[in-house]
C-alpha cells in the first residue's frame, strides 16, 4: 500500500502468511530475500539472531546484491551494528541501524519513531525515504551504532518509569483511590509520563493496551530484560552510573524467572501486586 513490492522471511509461518495475504511474497530464508532485494529491513530480538541472519549460512551476506541498502531496526549492542556496517561495506553495500520506538498502537497507525545511525547524510536520507513509510519521526543520531545507543537509553528510562508508575498505581489503590481517577490526575500532574497516560499498567484504566488484555501482546518482559542488559553492558564500558537502570534490570530478571517473560513489560504492576500478598 506504500508503493513497494515486498519479499519477506520470518521463522513464524503465520507472520509470513499474514502479509502474503496482502500481496507480499514469502521467502525460504534471509539469503533468498537478499538475493531478490535492493532495500532490506531487519527487525530481530537479540544480538545472536541478528548476527546469524546477516552472517549465517543462509544469511543476508551470503547472497546480498552489491549496492543493496540494509537497515537493521533491531535493538542490539551498538558494537554489533558497527561490525555489520564494516562487513556490509566489504560486500559493496550500505548499512544503517534504525531501532524503533512507539509500541503496538503506533506501529498500527504508522507513527513510529526511528532512531537512525548512519555514517553519512546521504545514507540517512536514503533510510528516511523508506522509514517514513512506517514512522512519523525519523532522526539522524550520528554514525552507525548511535541509533542503538539512543534506543537503549530510551528503554532503560522506560523500564524505570514503568516500574515507578506501577508502584504509584499500586500504592494509590491500596490507599483507596479509584485507579482511573488516579491515572487521570497523574496524567496532568508533574508525574506524567508515557507509562501513565498512554500505556498504563493497571488493568481497566485504558482500553487497547496490554494491561487490559491480561498483558498479552505488546513488548515482552524478556525483551525489556534483554535491552536493560545491553544498557548495563554499555554503562559498564562507558563508566556511567545507572543505579536505577541496574535495579530495573534486576526486577525484570526476577519477573522473567517468575513466569512473566512472555507477558508485556507493563505486567510489572501485576508482579508488584502479587508481592503484596
Amino acid at each position: 500500500s506504500k508503493g513497494h513490492s515486498v519479499v519477506l522471511y520470518d521463522v513464524v509461518p503465520e507472520a509470513v502468511s499474514a502479509l502474503t495475504a496482502k500481496g507480499a511474497r514469502g521467502a525460504a530464508s534471509p539469503a533468498e530475500v537478499a538475493a531478490e532485494s535492493d532495500l532490506i529491513v531487519t527487525m530481530l530480538p537479540n544480538n545472536a539472531i541478528v548476527s546469524n541472519v546477516y552472517e549465517g549460512q543462509d544469511g543476508i551476506f551470503s547472497s546480498v546484491k552489491s549496492g543493496a541498502f540494509l537497515i537493521d531496526s533491531s535493538t542490539v549492542d551498538p558494537a554489533l551494528s558497527k561490525d555489520l556496517a564494516v562487513k556490509a561495506a566489504a560486500a559493496g553495500c550500505q548499512f544503517v541501524d534504525a531501532p524503533v520506538s512507539g509500541g503496538i498502537n503506533a506501529a498500527a497507525a504508522g507513527t513510529l519513531t526511528f532512531m537512525v545511525g548512519a555514517n553519512s547524510d546521504q545514507e540517512f536520507a536514503k533510510a528516511e525515504m523508506l522509514l517514513s513509510k512506517m514512522g512519523a519521526k525519523i532522526t539522524h543520531c550520528g554514525g552507525v551504532g548511535t541509533g542503538g545507543a539512543v534506543k537503549i537509553c530510551n528503554n532503560m528510562l522506560l523500564a524505570v518509569s514503568m516500574i515507578g508508575t506501577s508502584e504509584a498505581m499500586n500504592l494509590g489503590i491500596k490507599l483507596g483511590l479509584d485507579p482511573k481517577l488516579l491515572a487521570g490526575i497523574l496524567g496532568s500532574a508533574t508525574g506524567r509520563c508515557w507509562s501513565v497516560d498512554t500505556y498504563n499498567p493497571c488493568p481497566g484504566v485504558m482500553e487497547n493496551v496490554p494491561s487490559s488484555n491480561d498483558y498479552k501482546g505488546g513488548f515482552g518482559t524478556a525483551l525489556m530484560t534483554k535491552d536493560l542488559g545491553l544498557a548495563q553492558d554499555a554503562a559498564t564500558r562507558a563508566q556511567a552510573a545507572t543505579p536505577l537502570g541496574s535495579l530495573s534490570h534486576q526486577i525484570y530478571r526476577v519477573m522473567c524467572n517468575a513466569g512473566y517473560a512472555e507477558k508485556d513489560f507493563s505486567s510489572a504492576f501485576k508482579f508488584l501486586r502479587e508481592q503484596d500478598k
